[in-house]
């Protein structure tokens, strides 16, 4: 599409919203897909071309000049489709990008939320460079090759993929929508609820600053509900409708040793060893089949009701084919499924970090051991509490627990000492799968891809949800479109081409939809 293709149908689209005032009267779901599958098969270059733009730009949320450029770039993409622009700002963060589109008719708001910021990059780590967009006909793994980003024809190949930072995570679902939108007014059609959007430039680097965002922009942010369009899709492949996310608490430990390196032959077994120390602590906090035994940990979960478990059960199985994928014996907890395990609490323990090993292992007692844990938490759980908890059970087990560097006095007085630092942590989130508003969801989003959509009562990822219905009072449902296996966080970071269509078809067939699904619902 050119530039003034883009144009004239955004020119219809707005003439639609203008002089449209029917949002009630329901659009045929069959006709809306078939529109919106028939524009992305003739647009695709250009949705490629318009990520790519977006993609080529770096996006830590430290480096506030090229975050800043990006806000810039998104502000004008937002105003090509009529939103109204601004950038909601508080002091020391990066800009959220906020976008207002009002469509006459509409009786209810829904705000679409994504973040443009992304994780740090190696590029020592990549097989291309992390900001220059590069596409390949199908993934690396699976013997993928280099072809023209812009293409050979009016299509791509089936499975070809996009590698850049930010590819899934989380800049394609935006693009998506902007796709979708442009999709619906050159066919004449209009969202049947008025939209703002969110776009976060802070969420990887820990949304420190978002209670304040919310607080300050409440009554900007006035709506009937929320959509994060973050994360992936099923493990099948299939789409999904995300009712709540694990909340997270990360934990650093460092426990010691004797004050300098000791020779293991004349030491051992008279010098306490903080590496088996260590090894000792974490293993009194976490049975071998995964389950927390810290006391009281599971004591403030919410009970898992009769349509989660119910949802659970008709998800497709995923794992076998993810024991094969990733070369496993069994899951951790023999007989356990993927979806279930997801409700309830993980401890994972991240990192161990003491001496060396192989060719740089020595004969040595060290002077410390150093472990980083996160702690996966379920709905009901808070970050304070987990803490609380932790430090508890360790005092019980003879711990002496500090949260500073110790004193010489403190080393020599203390037999069992560890050093905890914590994060400041995200509680979980969890919408009743039967909510009106996840039904309305639910139900939308599967007349738009013409089938049953997966019904996720927790997905396994954490995001900062809690501030929402918190601060906002609002519901909040995630509804992902990005390929599962898509590297997000690491190197090699891509998206699957045909998990973007599906995205355009499925946020446009929603956007459709919507308000109708949920006329009249309190």
């Amino acid at each position: 599409m050119t530039v003034r293709s883009r144009i004239l149908g955004l020119a219809v689209f707005l003439t639609v919203v203008g002089t449209v005032s029917a949002v009630g009267q329901a659009a045929d779901p069959a006709a809306v897909r078939r529109d919106l599958t028939a524009w992305v098969a003739a647009n695709q270059r250009p949705v490629v071309a318009e990520l790519a733009e977006l993609l080529k730009i770096p996006n830590h949320s430290l480096d506030s000049v090229n975050i800043r450029r990006n806000a810039a770039l998104l502000v004008r993409m937002l105003a090509q489709r009529g939103f109204s622009t601004d950038l909601l700002e508080v002091p020391g963060a990066p800009p959220t990008v906020f976008g207002e589109l009002r469509v006459p008719g509409a009786d209810r708001t829904l705000v679409l939320y994504a973040h443009y910021d992304g994780q740090p990059t190696d590029p020592s780590r990549w097989s291309t460079a992390p900001f220059d967009p590069t596409l390949f006909d199908a993934s690396q793994a699976n013997g993928g090759q280099r072809i023209p980003l812009a293409g050979t024809g009016p299509t791509y190949p089936a499975e070809a993929r996009i590698y850049a930072r930010s590819a899934s995570d989380d800049k394609s679902p935006i693009i998506a929508v902007l796709a979708a939108l442009d999709a619906l007014g050159a066919a004449g059609r209009q969202p049947s609820v008025n939209l703002k959007v969110f776009l976060d430039g802070e969420e990887e680097g820990g949304s420190d600053h978002m209670a304040e965002i919310l607080t300050r922009y409440k009554d900007r942010l006035t709506a009937d509900g929320w959509l994060f369009l973050d994360g992936p899709v099923h493990q099948s492949r299939a789409l999904q409708v995300v009712f709540g996310v694990r909340g997270v608490m990360s934990m650093g430990a460092t426990v010691y040793g004797p004050a300098r390196p000791l020779h293991s032959g004349h030491y051992g077994n008279w010098a306490p060893n903080p590496a088996a120390m260590l090894i000792q602590m974490l293993a009194s906090m976490r049975a071998e089949d995964g389950t927390i035994t810290i006391a009281n940990f599971h004591d403030d979960l919410t009970p898992v009701g009769p349509a989660e478990r119910q949802a659970n059960a008709r998800m497709p199985a995923v794992e076998a084919q993810l024991l094969k994928e990733l070369n496993l014996a069994g899951p951790e907890k023999a007989g356990t499924m993927l979806p279930d395990q997801l409700l309830v609490p993980a401890m994972n323990i991240s990192g161990l970090q003491v001496g060396g090993v192989g060719a740089l292992a020595t004969n040595t007692i060290h002077t410390s051991a150093r472990a980083a844990v996160d702690f996966r938490l379920v709905a009901g759980q808070r970050p304070e509490r987990v803490q609380e908890l932790v430090e508890r059970h360790l005092r019980a087990h003879g711990w002496t627990v500090i949260h500073q560097e110790p004193s010489e006095a403190t080393r020599a007085a203390s037999p069992k000492l560890v050093q905890l630092s914590w994060g400041d942590g995200y509680a979980a989130t969890r919408m009743a799968v039967d909510h009106p508003f996840s039904q309305a969801v639910s139900r939308s989003a599967s007349a738009a891809i013409g089938r049953q959509i997966i019904e996720v009562p927790t997905h396994g990822g954490s995001l900062p949800m809690h501030h929402f219905t918190e601060i906002l009072g609002v519901p909040v449902i995630v509804l992902p479109m990005v390929n599962h296996d898509n590297n997000q966080h690491a190197e090699n970071e891509n998206l699957r081409l045909q998990n973007l269509w599906e995205g355009i078809v499925l946020f446009g067939g929603v956007l459709a939809r919507l308000g109708t699904e949920w006329r009249g619902v309190p």
